[in-house]
């Protein structure tokens, strides 16, 4: 896979682009506050200057957050913003006071404000925390992070290296590289969802990982990006699925194809460098052309053994990972309507029916169950312990990543055999599927669509266990 370079030209024609994670970070315990404010980053290619844009920590991605499972995570976040805002801990299973969704589990935390997270850490995996206030727009602007549990050392897979490789978009002017703002777009929130015109890693558009040969490397693949579905496949390795969403599998399952990751999604995986010294692996992303470019560039620069290693041994499962009891599950209906070319007639939004004319007006697209937006009444109520088996049926021609709050699931295929746990499911035009889980946290739970603009636009409901 050879290496490619960007000018700005190539830039205004939609080519790749970022900036780069900081110095390691201390250890969760140990961190001062989580500060969420304005800053300046490189992220466009050479010719353009800084992009402003809103960050934790002031770096893009930003800061990592690495805690080991059990420990007890304590952040105070101190609003710098203009805007209030909130923090969202992606996956992890937590009490629902620290679940960070304004209007739902907290008030939004005004300009110069402050509030403290502090939660146990249940689960290891890989995990991200991001803003849930106005979230299209404040995500879209930078405000994402890394947050990586590790399992006991005991427990940890014997690799060489762990990193991390977060993934996402930027829709930048390509007259002076900054973010353009136009979060209100119709087209937008009706459609697929905002795209950016400039695809990094780890805020790198050429983010590039020296690796050797038989080198073995833990990749957490993070995919922070607004609306972009990446379609990716790795050359010049061999290498293991080992989680997803953060939940161990019960074996590595081999790489034998491409990768599908939606918007919030996570792949942990396990890969040997097989190329040669001199060579080059890496990561490729299908675009919408249908070609591929490199995602991730692996120039391989030395030898880290003579020979392969053995395939790994599965990761040890995460506690509460026992499959939901179909027979007794309380069955779900969830329709998804709406958007471009949706048959959506109208719904219930602000305790009353609108028609689609109204809804549209208001700039609401899309509803789940024939309810658009949060509501007082929860889409489901259910009691602590209780499984629950929901069928989502797709009828828009666009596609859908639901995330659940809280909780995670299973989906449940059609001679009944249930998948590996997640929190994150993509549903693709006019498809039905199926998910079980067990409603073993009590609170309410949002469940949305993580195409943000969706979200933005009428697709997010809630959960309420008791």
């Amino acid at each position: 896979m050879a290496r490619f370079a960007i000018s700005r030209r190539g830039f205004c024609a939609s080519l790749a682009a970022g900036a780069a994670f900081g110095p390691r970070p201390l250890r969760a315990a140990e961190m001062p506050d989580l500060m969420a404010g304005p800053t300046s980053v490189q992220i466009a290619p050479e010719g353009y200057g800084k992009t402003n844009v809103w960050s934790y920590g002031g770096t893009i991605p930003g800061t990592p957050l690495h805690a080991r499972q059990g420990e007890r995570l304590r952040r105070r976040l101190v609003n710098e913003l203009p805007v209030a805002t909130s923090v969202h801990w992606h996956g992890i299973r937590i009490d629902n006071a620290m679940d960070g969704v304004a209007g739902l589990t907290q008030d939004p935390v005004a300009p110069g404000e402050t509030f403290d997270y502090d939660f146990v850490l249940p689960d290891a995996g890989t995990y991200w925390y991001h803003a849930h206030t106005n979230s299209m727009e404040q995500v879209a602007r930078g405000l994402s992070g890394p947050l990586i549990i590790a399992e006991a050392a005991s427990d940890a897979p014997d690799v060489d290296r762990d990193e991390v490789l977060m993934l996402d978009d930027w829709l930048l002017n390509p007259e002076d590289g900054q973010i353009v703002d136009n979060f209100d777009n119709a087209m937008t929130l009706s459609h697929g969802g905002r795209m950016g015109n400039l695809i990094g890693t780890n805020a790198r558009y050429d983010y590039t990982l020296p690796v050797k040969t038989n080198e073995r490397l833990r990749l957490r693949l993070i995919n922070a990006a607004n609306a972009r579905i990446f379609g990716l496949r790795l050359e010049g390795v061999t290498g293991w699925t080992i989680a997803l969403d953060g939940m161990p599998l019960e074996e590595p399952e081999p790489l034998t194809g491409p990768i599908i990751l939606a918007p919030a999604q996570r792949i942990d995986l396990i890969i040997d460098v097989t190329a040669d010294e001199g060579d080059t692996a890496g990561i490729l992303r299908r675009d919408d052309e249908d070609t591929w470019r490199p995602q991730a560039i692996f120039p391989v620069r030395g030898r880290a053994s003579k020979s392969k290693r053995a395939a790994p041994s599965a990761l040890p499962p995460n506690l509460r990972m026992d499959m939901p009891n179909l027979a007794d599950a309380r069955p779900l209906d969830l329709p998804m309507e709406g958007g471009a070319m949706g048959r959506m007639r109208g719904g219930r939004m602000g305790g009353g029916m609108m028609g689609a004319r109204d809804l549209m007006q208001a700039g609401q697209f899309w509803s789940l169950a024939g309810q658009i937006g949060l509501d007082e009444t929860p889409f489901a109520r259910l009691s602590r312990g209780e499984p629950a088996r929901m069928k989502i049926t797709n009828d828009t021609v666009f596609p859908h990543a639901m995330h659940l709050h809280g909780m995670h699931f299973r989906t449940i295929a059609t001679d009944g055999t249930q998948g590996p746990m997640r929190d994150t499911v993509l549903v693709l035009p006019n498809e039905k599927i199926e998910i079980a889980f067990t409603a073993d946290n009590p609170g309410k739970w949002l469940f949305h669509c993580h195409v943000l603009g969706h979200a933005a636009s009428g697709m997010t409901t809630w959960i309420d266990v008791t």
